[in-house]
């Protein structure tokens, strides 16, 4: 089954969670969590999101590179101007079970700016 979702004008965090449901496969009457599921998932208009601008400045997304003391960190702003689907991309992930399927289920969220 493939879903086509349209951005425009929709909050980051509602529409990582509506994702997030579709890649389980959550709507179906035959879901179960064991499955990776079948349902595939197209986001258009990705960089028209409405996105408070406090929202930008306050959410930091952090990275470890590995060595003492050297915690990186990057605000929404910047993430977002590189590139607005690497934002909704981490949003998904992060709202997805951590397990086997996870990759699975990423695989199948296609973003197109």
């Amino acid at each position: 089954m493939e879903h086509i979702i349209d951005a425009t004008n929709k909050k980051l965090g509602r529409l990582a969670s509506e994702v997030a449901g579709l890649l389980q496969n959550k709507n179906s009457a035959y879901y179960e969590s064991r499955l990776s599921g079948n349902g595939k998932v197209i986001v258009k208009n990705i960089n028209k999101l409405d996105i408070l601008p406090q929202k930008m400045e306050q959410k930091i997304y952090y990275r470890h590179t590995g060595y003492m003391g050297h915690l990186k960190e990057k605000k929404l702003k910047e993430m977002y101007e590189e590139s607005p689907a690497r934002v909704l991309r981490k949003a998904v992930e992060k709202m997805l079970p951590k397990n086997t399927l996870q990759l699975k289920r990423m695989r199948r969220l296609i973003i197109e700016e």
